[in-house]
């Protein structure tokens, strides 16, 4: 039991900028189902979708899929795999975000290795090597430091680490001057029991600031073991735009 870890996927109908998210369809499914695949495919031993949503859960149903309901006054994807981690027996829980239909099942098992083989791991999560200078300087990227072991420093929004010799922002040349500029992924690994005392934490003034949730653990005293990828990683579907690309990429794959 020591060795098995479950994925649990938060999905909510609400979405402001894709409605039903969730349900949408990709190649003749709903984008869930995609997210569901690529989860089971990893060496999980459970995977559960958390949704306050009764149209989510029979979609699941309907695949074959595993759904638990959850309450509707979660305030965070967070807080509902954490209702869901308390019904589970594994010790380690992976959670998935419901609108990663290509995330590689070997990322989900990268990212549970540390909570697997070190027991004074708490959290983990994942990141890439960041090539992209407008990335660097887009807010909606993610950027994390890291020490000499692999734990995170901080998380930001703001390109991170600054080069000081950086003449303007769009110095291009800057990104290739710095090394270890990472891409965060919002793939996390937990501990179960510290998953529920995550929960349970006070929001932090740097959490709110950036409105970056992992910086509560980092602010509360806690660690998070980043672990690397060389390759990017597939975006997540935020937005009309990422939805028609991923719904060409499932055309291109299938034809």
């Amino acid at each position: 039991m020591g060795h098995r870890f479950a994925v649990v996927i938060p999905a909510r109908f609400g979405s402001t900028r894709l409605p039903g998210k969730p349900l949408l369809d990709l190649g003749g499914r709903p984008m869930i189902q995609w997210v569901y695949a690529a989860a089971s495919r990893s060496s999980a031993h459970t995977v559960v979708v958390a949704t306050d949503d009764e149209r989510i859960c029979a979609a699941v149903h309907a695949f074959g899929g595993r759904a638990v309901m959850t309450s509707a006054d979660h305030a965070s994807g967070t807080d509902r795999v954490a209702e869901v981690a308390r019904l589970l027996p594994e010790p380690v829980i992976v959670n998935v975000q419901g609108d990663e239909p290509f995330l590689d099942p070997g990322l989900i098992d990268l990212v549970a290795a540390p909570l697997l083989r070190d027991p004074t791991v708490f959290m983990s999560t994942l990141a890439h090597p960041l090539m992209d200078p407008a990335e660097w300087f887009n807010p909606n990227v993610v950027k994390v430091v890291c020490d000499r072991s692999g734990r995170a420093l901080y998380f930001s929004r703001a390109p991170v680490p600054w080069d000081r010799d950086c003449l303007s922002a769009g110095d291009g040349h800057a990104l290739a001057r710095v090394e270890g500029v990472l891409r965060h992924v919002g793939v996390y690994g937990y501990r179960s029991d510290f998953l529920s005392r995550f929960a349970s934490l006070e929001p932090t003034p740097l959490e709110r600031l950036e409105r970056l949730e992992q910086l509560r653990v980092l602010e509360h005293g806690y660690g998070i073991q980043v672990m690397v990828t060389p390759d990017p990683v597939a975006g997540g579907v935020d937005a009309l735009e990422d939805l028609e690309r991923a719904r060409a990429r499932v055309l291109n794959e299938e034809g």
